[in-house]
């Protein structure tokens, strides 16, 4: 079971990295110095409201993934249901990031505070454990 967590940390920190070094190569990080949140418009709200809904989107569907595993007794065999579910919550989380990144280079703070929340995320066996009881299965 470790090499498997471990591999799943690997698919994790390439995915973060990788977008870690997209931000600092085609982001202006040097914009962000003063952190101060551009001015909003009609157009804006959207970008602003789009890390919220990746967040809660993301988690809809792990938990919803999770889900999948309910008649499987062994939590080695539930990983690659734990494996599956992480990959696709990390890859909304991601798209968010690239479409604030892509398409509203002003609101790139808050696709920071994606991939910040992106690293907090990182796999465990403790936290398999955890969010498979917290879906309600054993």
């Amino acid at each position: 079971m470790d090499q498997k967590i471990k591999t799943l940390k690997i698919i994790h920190l390439a995915i973060t990295f990788g977008i870690v070094a997209i931000y600092f190569t085609l982001g202006d990080i040097t914009a962000l110095k003063s952190f101060k949140v551009p001015a909003l418009d009609a157009s804006s709200v959207v970008f602003l409201a789009l890390p919220l809904i990746a967040v809660f989107a993301s988690n809809f569907v792990f938990k919803n993934t999770l889900k999948q595993a309910k008649d499987i007794k062994e939590l080695e065999d539930k990983f690659g249901v734990y494996q599956t579910a992480s990959i696709i919550r990390w890859a909304i989380l991601e798209g968010a990031a690239f479409i604030i990144l892509f398409l509203k280079p002003d609101f790139m703070l808050f696709g920071l505070l994606i991939i910040l929340y992106m690293v907090f995320l990182s796999p465990t066996l403790d936290k398999m454990k955890n969010d498979f009881e917290s879906v309600r299965i054993k």
